[in-house]
């Protein structure tokens, strides 16, 4: 076990991470002590101006477990560099599980079975809402929002498929069950004017059955939302180049903005996956997620050493070089933990993000 010294977080002094929040604690209890008559102010426990306490941002003791996605994707490969991180550096105990994706983590993390989960933020606005995948609102809330997943669709030039329109009859990979490809998979056959259940043989597989499957012929092509690059991507492409190609996604676009507004233009660069020509594609953020009772000193101190440890995190996965303390906190409609507003707010500087700011961004 580390001594008290050790468990401090690095490149952030936990004094300037309760400062800020201090400070603004300070300004709004002056302001509420009055009203503009001279009067004590009548009590009022849901009052927009009374402040949270600042959060000691100090993770205890304890073990926690990450929810992440397919062994041969981004949520994977980064959660593990995220749980050997806090492992390493708070008196933290962490590990990373692989999982089917951002529905099944959601629906786990309520659960209890996770204390972290990754999840696309389309699936996490439906979980708050309590829409689509989720029978009632879901109890979560973010850290913070993380890299972007890129819609990755992949078809055997044998199928002769030139849009989604044209998967009606073939074998197509919609990714695991309960995962956020399978979401969007669904949403942009529909657009399409297809349906999962009758117009497709749909098969719903993790993604190394779907490589292998594209591989030997026995699936036609397949829907991916992951970062840049995907390993098993990568692996496909460098030994079927000439065998598969890249849809378009981008004219179902607008239908899909219908849906959920968080759905933007992209483009899956030429050097990505050493291809001819950039991929236009539709865009969606990602991000972390806790129970509403995770407790707001270990959001804090984690939070803080997420982002505060962006080139270590790089290393482990290039996707993770897009996280930005400002961005961050863009996680509306999805409410923002405290602890994590907090860290996110000292990060970004020195009269940086104001709780206003931050509360209209999670309120979207």
């Amino acid at each position: 076990m580390t001594n008290t010294t050790t468990r401090r977080l690095r490149h952030a002094s936990i004094a300037s991470l309760t400062a800020i929040a201090l400070t603004a604690t300070i300004a709004a209890s002056a302001a509420a002590t009055t009203t503009p008559d001279g009067s004590e102010p009548a009590s009022d426990d849901t009052s927009a101006g009374t402040a949270a306490e600042p959060v000691p941002c100090e993770a205890e003791e304890g073990r926690i477990t990450i929810a992440t996605g397919n062994s041969t994707g981004v949520y994977f490969v980064l959660g593990g560099g995220i749980a050997s991180l806090i492992s390493d550096d708070t008196p933290i105990r962490a590990t990373a599980a692989e999982t089917g994706a951002s529905v099944q983590n959601i629906e786990q993390l309520v659960a209890g079975d996770y204390d972290i989960a990754f999840s696309l933020a389309d699936t996490a606005s439906d979980a708050v809402a309590g829409t689509a995948s989720f029978d009632e609102p879901q109890q979560v809330e973010a850290l913070g929002r993380i890299h972007t997943n890129y819609t990755q669709v992949i078809v055997r030039n044998d199928a002769e498929i030139e849009s989604v329109e044209d998967m009606a009859g073939h074998a197509i990979s919609t990714g695991s069950p309960n995962s956020g490809t399978e979401v969007i998979a669904t949403r942009l056959l529909g657009a399409a004017g297809l349906d999962i259940d009758d117009d497709v043989d749909a098969q719903r597989l993790d993604l190394t059955a779907t490589i292998d499957g594209m591989r030997d012929g026995s699936i036609d092509g397949f829907f991916w939302s992951g970062g840049l690059p995907t390993a098993a991507v990568t692996d496909l492409l460098s030994t079927s180049a000439g065998d598969v190609s890249f849809l378009d996604v981008t004219p179902l676009l607008p239908a899909m903005q219908e849906i959920n507004e968080v759905y933007q233009e992209g483009v899956i660069t030429a050097d990505t996956y050493d291809l001819d020509a950039d991929v236009p594609t539709m865009v969606v953020p990602n991000v972390l997620l806790v129970r509403d009772d995770f407790p707001a000193n270990n959001a804090c101190a984690i939070t803080n050493l997420i982002w505060s440890n962006v080139d270590t995190l790089a290393s482990v996965h290039p996707a993770a070089g897009e996280l930005d303390p400002a961005l961050a906190l863009e996680t509306g409609p999805i409410p923002l933990a405290i602890g994590a507003q907090q860290a996110l707010e000292a990060l970004v500087g020195e009269g940086g993000a104001t709780t206003e700011t931050a509360a209209a961004t999670t309120e979207g």
